[in-house]
């Protein structure tokens, strides 16, 4: 599968290009590959192209881990590679190394959290109905207390995601609110809208339900 869709952009997350040894990526929508399905389906067909595009970014030989994403505020430290998602719970959180995390989206954020030093990090899926319940703050409460760390310790990136006037909630600026008044300084958001870019991602809201699904990842690499 490694030669499939080269002409895919597979971004690498702005603001984190700082800390060590830390891989973040997002997948788009990847064009070739029919999605106008019910999400299981939709997951199903991306899935092997999702995987082979981060083997061309160096990262196939680390497992994938990834969430139910049932739209809550429950998190999951991760330690250990899983063939199946981690249930109930829509964020993950690790401090091993050589574990993938994944989250997918289609209009919802996928939010990004990173120690400065590299050491741990987390991955959250935070909608409308996960802004409201608080997944950000949930999110970072646990990885400080996981990593021993404080707030400020943190980068927090938010991704692409359905924004005003495609959608009449800005959860976006939500989530940003809520890091700072956690304690975090460091926060990234390009202000990206999933539903006024077809060509380049999948939107729930836009395609009526029947659509892919966005791949976001975050890798604690070896050192």
């Amino acid at each position: 599968m490694s030669e499939l869709h080269p002409t895919v952009e597979v971004v690498q997350i702005p603001g984190l290009s700082s800390p060590r040894h830390v891989a973040a990526r997002f997948i788009g929508r990847i064009p070739d590959v029919g999605v106008t399905l019910e999400r299981d389906a939709a997951m199903t067909a991306l899935a092997p192209h999702q995987i082979s595009l981060l083997e061309q970014q160096g990262l196939g030989s680390y497992p994938l881990v990834t969430a139910e994403q049932i739209h809550g505020k429950a998190v999951s430290l991760v330690t250990e590679s899983s063939a199946r998602p981690i249930e109930g719970v829509d964020g993950l959180l690790t401090t091993t190394r050589g574990i993938t995390l994944g989250i997918s989206v289609a209009d919802c954020a996928p939010v990004w959290l990173v120690a400065k030093d590299g050491l741990a990090g987390g991955l959250l899926h935070s909608g409308k109905k996960g802004t409201e319940l608080g997944i950000v703050p949930e999110g970072i409460g646990a990885l400080c207390s996981a990593a021993h760390l404080l707030p400020q310790d943190l980068i927090l990136i938010i991704g692409p995601c359905i924004r005003p006037p495609c959608y009449e909630v800005n959860f976006a600026a939500e989530i940003k609110r809520q890091a700072m008044d956690a304690g975090i300084s460091f926060i990234h958001d390009d202000g990206i809208c999933t539903a006024c870019h077809p060509e380049s991602y999948y939107s729930y809201r836009r395609e009526l339900g029947l659509t892919g699904r966005m791949l976001a990842t975050l890798t604690l690499l070896p050192q």
